[in-house]
């Protein structure tokens, strides 16, 4: 397998700072849960909510299911919910990237029905729209990539490559 640099690590934190006071606007003086999908947004999450400027920001993390190696299975499970509830108040939720949207059409759906949100919106770092299979659009997007198997900045491959600084595409997959 090789390996190129897409998006820099000097890249991705410069869209994250501006991604952080687009979003800060949004909250206002609200209280808002900021809750990431692991294990892929976690790096992207922690740097986001470093930069928000609200005093009223909450945090918590949902797991889901969906991958087999560079595969999208189709079938999403949530294998972990919240513990916060966020009934009533902002709920942010906080992707590494949206493919086909089945994965976040299901969260979303789930939160709407078992948390029921005043208000949601979703913040993504990758948008590959050219993949899309349900329609999906995210409020706050960081990059719009072309379709490519993208690994680093806590997106994996077969869970290895998580801790690079920067997003990268992997090329000679034996899946691919």
């Amino acid at each position: 397998m090789s390996m190129d640099v897409y998006i820099s690590a000097e890249e991705i934190e410069a869209r994250v700072k501006d991604m952080a006071q687009e979003i800060t606007q949004w909250i206002g003086d609200d209280e808002v849960l900021c809750v990431a999908n692991l294990k892929g947004s976690f790096m992207f999450f922690a740097d986001l909510i470093r930069h928000l400027r609200s005093q009223k920001v909450k945090v918590d993390f949902i797991a889901t299911e969906s991958y087999v190696g560079t595969q999208n299975s189709g079938q999403v499970r949530i294998l972990k919910d919240l513990q916060h509830t966020c009934r009533g108040e902002k709920l942010l939720v906080v992707e590494d990237i949206v493919d086909t949207g089945l994965t976040l059409s299901k969260v979303l759906d789930h939160f709407l029905t078992m948390h029921c949100p005043s208000e949601m919106k979703v913040a993504t770092l990758l948008d590959k729209p050219s993949r899309r299979r349900v329609e999906m659009k995210a409020d706050f997007v960081g990059f719009t990539i072309e379709d490519a198997f993208v690994v680093g900045y806590g997106l994996d491959y077969n869970e290895y490559y998580r801790n690079l600084p920067y997003i990268g595409i992997l090329r000679n997959t034996e899946e691919r």
